[in-house]
């Protein structure tokens, strides 16, 4: 369905966006979507920390648990 859309296609369609929600509108809310984005990577990025933390923690408690981080780094492979 959205194959046959073209250029003139999506452009009528941002001048109908336009004139229905005026420019001020259209401006906050693609800042909230910025802002959206950038907690949404800030979110991924401290969770890959925070997991990163815990397998040195366990490391760090057990001599055996490398044998299962060794095991759980094939498996992503």
């Amino acid at each position: 369905m959205l194959n046959n859309i073209g250029l003139p296609g999506i452009l009528l369609i941002a001048v109908v966006v336009l004139v229905l929600f005026g420019r001020g509108k259209i401006s906050s809310l693609m800042g909230e979507v910025g802002k959206g984005i950038t907690s949404f990577k800030k979110g991924i990025n401290d969770g890959q920390k925070e997991m990163e933390d815990d397998m040195a923690e366990v490391k760090d408690i057990t001599p055996e648990a490398e044998d299962i981080v060794t095991k759980s780094e094939k498996d992503k492979v």
